[in-house]
């Protein structure tokens, strides 16, 4: 079946999109929302659970104080109002992931609601409203085994893993964002972007996508013109991208815009992302809340939030992301293109740590956004977890500033750093790098190579100076890579007789 024949162009000429996120954040707390299991990622398939999280009959849950008031920092720093009572209730659905056949969540009194987050795209500053951030429990997860695509169909059987259910998770739900126009997929990358980072920020979840730790729900709708009522939704689950939250609020708007165009109705449903394909399927037919047969929670009581308590976590709160960006890019000098590289790389907490460790905000910036980076892509290995921390990146730095290293052989002590060969000082006595400066060490190797290359001697004595180069590269060979580049410059001109 081929794609959607209406451009997006074509589909946001004729049509106003509308969009709702709904993100789910797992919680880095150390025990699960209402048992005592631990939390880690990638235990072995279900060892990490106990009768509470499987559901088995007799057991109680019991509130997990840190979610909750992990929950209340997230409202707080959400702009949002922390209701002073709060309950939990039963979602009533039936999957095999689903021990209990239920899942604790929040309905009619969550635990924030009527916030909002700024986000800018294109120099465009786009307010979000927030509905609502209410806690619930994570399901566990279904291994279809067998097939070629990870989904049930055509797959030969089905495992689950309980490890993850029970997990405390936070639904931060946006209130419909309309006004967006041609910008509505950029505008939804940049929600999600600015909420992770604000999350980090806030040290409540590692939120990485890629493990499920943040997982976004894409509603998306069309309707002729930003006066008419809303069009019919779809619910694209658990996008696990930035990059493919774009292209999928990008891809449904076109689809719809398609079944529209053609005189046909969307279907309220749930849709499942392709990434390898850039489109979406038809899942389920989306229930609305009444299917899910909400009932307030009987085995738990509600959460009275009081106002000192809320003030208390308020004064926890960090200074927010986008501010915190601002300032930094003025302490360090760096224009606007050079700062959204370093967010782009995520690189802003690694940079400035390895300024703090006493290196130069260049000289970050040019061993993070260069050599680590480019290491980091190779790898497929994100720059954090590359195996070499600020500290080590500040001494390299440090010891290039003090000419016991150039930047050939600061790159071989990025090698042992990551092959483990210990710090940057040890790497570099292991390895008997040491920068040769001396005149005297490097004129007989100046001789050689003028010697060696008289053709390219007798140009740099004519006038064409650039041609020393070549000479450079000569005594750096020799001397495999240890010399001064510099001084050898200098000391080739000398010789030649050429002013530099």
């Amino acid at each position: 079946m081929g794609g959607p024949t209406v451009t997006f162009e074509q589909a946001v000429a004729k049509y106003d999109p509308v969009l709702g996120l709904e993100v789910h954040v797992e919680l880095n707390t150390e025990t699960k929302m209402f048992c005592g299991c631990p939390t880690t990622f990638g235990g072995a398939p279900n060892s990490q659970v106990c009768p509470v999280c499987l559901g088995l009959p007799g057991s109680l849950p019991v509130v997990n104080a840190d979610a909750v008031a992990s929950a209340m920092r997230i409202g707080l720093a959400l702009n949002c109002r922390i209701a002073p009572w709060s309950r939990f209730a039963r979602k009533n659905y039936f999957y095999p992931d689903m021990p209990k056949n239920y899942q604790i969540s929040q309905y009619d009194e969550p635990i924030a609601v009527d916030g909002y987050l700024d986000v800018d795209v294109e120099g465009e500053t786009y307010r979000i409203g927030i509905e609502r951030a209410h806690m619930e429990e994570d399901t566990g997860k279904s291994l279809h085994m067998g097939g070629s695509t990870g989904r049930i169909h055509g797959a030969d059987y089905s495992l689950v893993d309980y490890n993850r259910a029970g997990i405390p998770l936070i639904e931060i739900v946006t209130k419909p964002i309309t006004g967006t126009g041609d910008k509505a997929p950029e505008v939804a990358r940049a929600y999600v972007t600015a909420l992770r980072d604000l999350l980090r920020a806030l040290q409540v979840s590692d939120v990485r996508m890629e493990q499920g730790s943040l997982r976004c729900d894409a509603n998306v709708s069309l309707r002729p013109s930003p006066e008419a009522v809303f069009g019919t939704r779809t619910e694209t689950k658990n996008v696990n991208s930035l990059r493919s939250v774009e292209r999928a609020v990008r891809y449904e708007i076109e689809r719809q815009a398609d079944v529209l165009s053609a005189g046909g109705v969307i279907v309220q449903e749930t849709r499942h992302w392709h990434e390898d394909t850039g489109r979406t399927t038809a899942g389920r037919t989306k229930e609305e809340a009444e299917d899910y047969r909400y009932f307030p929670e009987p085995d738990l009581a509600p959460v009275a939030a009081s106002e000192e308590w809320v003030e208390q976590l308020r004064a926890t709160l960090p200074e927010p992301p986008a501010q915190r960006r601002a300032r930094l890019q003025q302490d360090w000098g760096f224009t606007d293109l050079e700062m959204r590289d370093v967010v782009n790389a995520e690189a802003v907490d690694l940079i400035e740590q390895t300024v703090a460790a006493g290196a130069s905000a260049a000289g970050a910036k040019k061993w993070w956004l260069g050599e680590l980076a480019r290491r980091s892509n190779d790898s497929g290995v994100a720059l954090a977890d590359l195996g070499i921390d600020p500290d080590g990146v500040a001494r390299i730095e440090t010891l290039i500033a003090q000419g016991s290293l150039n930047d050939k052989m600061a790159r071989q002590v990025i090698d042992g750093i990551l092959a483990g060969e210990g710090t940057a000082d040890e790497v570099v006595a292991s390895r008997g790098l040491v920068l040769v400066s001396d005149d005297g060490a490097l004129t007989a190797a100046v001789d050689e190579a003028i010697a060696a290359n008289p053709d390219v001697a007798d140009k740099v004595r004519g006038g064409k100076v650039a041609a020393v180069g070549a000479l450079v590269g000569a005594v750096m060979k020799a001397t495999r890579g240890q010399a001064d580049a510099g001084r050898v410059r200098e000391l080739l001109l000398e010789k030649l007789g050429v002013e530099g």
